[in-house]
């Protein structure tokens, strides 16, 4: 087991089928610029803008659009899409790199979080109206009805169309790193796992890592 994880009652029955993945990787060092890295990117750079398959991408990307729009979110992954299209992948850091190019490749919704800094076991849930969470860099989030959250054993760790919070992003000393997909209702199983191996494989070659699984929910 990666990490102690349910779906509650209230997840369940408002989204029965819709999937959830998580991936840990241990013992990850940023080597800043690791040999080989940027030539794998382009790889997959490559693979991700042939005609079929961004195609598929694009249209899993606009089925999250369309559940954000359900609740009045503007859903951040088409613009990124562009972006990557136009310009490939980011250079910000080896987590982040992982997590942006598991996005793209896959078209899913990707958080990459430290491992270490949750409190308890891991709950996909469903939030009431105006639940608050400590988004990251200080914005606060409020939740609206029915909206998918994660929670940990002491608070709203991540709203699924809002962001993660502050308390679990990765940092520079950080070295097991959680990486968690989200589906909605449309997107298979099958696309989690995908990208999820995008990310751990990533940690494992370039951060030296330990894949300590994957699993899809």
């Amino acid at each position: 087991m990666i990490h102690s994880f349910s779906m509650s009652p209230r997840y369940l029955g408002k989204y029965p089928g819709v999937g959830f993945g998580l991936t840990l990787i241990t013992g990850c060092r940023d080597c800043g610029d690791p040999a080989g890295f940027d030539q794998h990117k382009r790889k997959l750079l490559r693979q991700m803008r042939k005609r079929a398959t961004l195609s598929r991408i694009s249209e899993r990307i606009d089925i999250y659009a369309d559940f954000f729009r359900l609740f009045g979110y503007e859903c951040p992954l088409p613009k990124h899409l562009q972006r990557t299209i136009h310009s490939g992948f980011p250079r910000y850091s080896l987590c982040v790199d992982a997590h942006f190019m598991a996005e793209m490749c896959a078209g899913i919704l990707v958080a990459v979080t430290d491992a270490d800094r949750f409190d308890g076991k891991l709950t996909l849930d469903v939030a009431n109206e105006d639940e608050a969470c400590a988004g990251m860099g200080g914005r606060r989030f409020s939740t609206k009805k029915d909206e998918i959250v994660l929670r940990d054993e002491k608070e709203i760790v991540c709203v699924l169309c809002q962001g993660a919070d502050e308390k679990t992003r990765v940092r520079e000393d950080t070295v097991n790193v959680l990486f968690y997909a989200y589906a909605v209702p449309g997107i298979e199983r099958p696309y989690l796992k995908d990208g999820l191996t995008i990310a751990a494989d990533t940690m494992a070659q370039w951060g030296g890592g330990k894949v300590e699984g994957i699993e899809i929910f």
